[in-house]
């Protein structure tokens, strides 16, 4: 999986929300998708050596199904197959690409997790950043690799009708963190807080018996700073921007965010997308299509399907903060 540091706005600030560790509070964390992962559990009664091995186990499971870093990972070898023909993939994986071609759908292609070749080709993939900004022949080149439309999906199965190259970066996180969440609840744990990479879910109390409160970061590079803060009761959060990784040639920026109907990173004034959802997989997907849609289309897509979505827009003036009538029921103090 990419390293994707600039998903982590919340991560920075769950500890001076939540206060210092408490009795009865069960922390673990360690390293997972080439990022880290967190977990609090308020009143845990079960063994902790026990409960980080089997997270632990679980997190290493998904890595081999849907990393695009370990060429053995079920992702990496359905990339090398054949063109259509049918390859035989786990349920977790078959799953996890049908809710990215729900959401591909629903977006009108703005999310797509076939655009790998052009993330490749400007360099935010598994390969090192370029030393040139590709040309509009190879940009065409490989957008000849790319459309959710050429993966097609059957119980059990994947193939493809070009040579695609499937990236699940932007919805595996957040698939993750649910599972993590499927691990701690067929426990009868209910009072947690879970964070893959900066995707997060949290139910129940914190270790100050309140609902948990996260904030979402100021979109600056250079700074971690809160911006707003959130109250995050039996829902999943994710954030996407465009403040961390990128890279600048001759003074333009060039953002690891790409456009799929264009084949160059985004340009538009978005800074930050956070997206809440029951779902942390839906939540992580959602924030990459609006952040490449941009605010006005991506809030509009929010209010015709009631998401819970809040944008900051970068101005003359500084930052400026929209969000959907969903979203209003989480927001708390905002952060000067």
């Amino acid at each position: 999986m990419r390293n994707l540091i600039h998903l982590c706005p919340a991560l920075l600030c769950i500890a001076m929300l939540v206060g210092c560790a408490q009795p009865h509070v069960m922390s673990l964390s360690g390293q997972t998708m080439g990022t880290t992962y967190n977990v609090k559990v308020v009143g845990a009664t079960v063994d902790q050596q026990q409960l980080a091995a089997v997270i632990d186990a679980r997190l290493q499971q998904i890595n081999q199904l849907m990393s695009t870093y370990i060429s053995a990972s079920e992702l990496s070898q359905f990339n090398d197959a054949p063109l259509n023909e049918w390859f035989d993939v786990s349920s977790e994986t078959q799953a996890v690409i049908e809710l990215a071609n729900d959401i591909s759908t629903l977006s009108d292609g703005s999310f797509d997790v076939t655009v790998g070749p052009l993330v490749n080709l400007w360099g935010f993939g598994p390969q090192h950043i370029p030393d040139h900004v590709p040309s509009m022949a190879e940009i065409d080149d490989m957008r000849e690799r790319v459309g959710f439309g050429l993966l097609q999906v059957r119980p059990g199965a994947l193939r493809k009708e070009a040579a695609l190259y499937v990236d699940l970066s932007s919805i595996a996180k957040g698939f993750a963190v649910d599972e993590i969440v499927r691990l701690l609840e067929a426990r009868k744990l209910n009072d947690y807080l879970v964070e893959v990479g900066g995707e997060l879910r949290a139910r129940g109390k914190n270790p100050g018996g309140k609902i948990w409160r996260v904030a979402i970061e100021l979109p600056e590079a250079g700074q971690r700073r809160p911006y707003q803060v959130v109250e995050l009761a039996d829902m999943g959060m994710a954030t996407s921007g465009d403040y961390r990784n990128y890279f600048e040639r001759d003074g333009v920026r060039y953002s690891h965010t790409i456009d799929p109907a264009t084949g160059y990173p985004i340009r538009h004034n978005l800074a930050s997308v956070t997206v809440l959802a029951k779902s942390t997989a839906r939540a992580d997907a959602m924030a990459t299509a609006i952040s490449v849609m941009g605010a006005d289309p991506g809030l509009a897509l929010a209010e015709a399907q009631g998401l819970a979505v809040f944008v900051i827009l970068k101005t003359p003036e500084g930052f400026e903060a929209k969000h959907s009538t969903a979203f209003t029921p989480f927001l708390s103090t905002l952060v000067p």
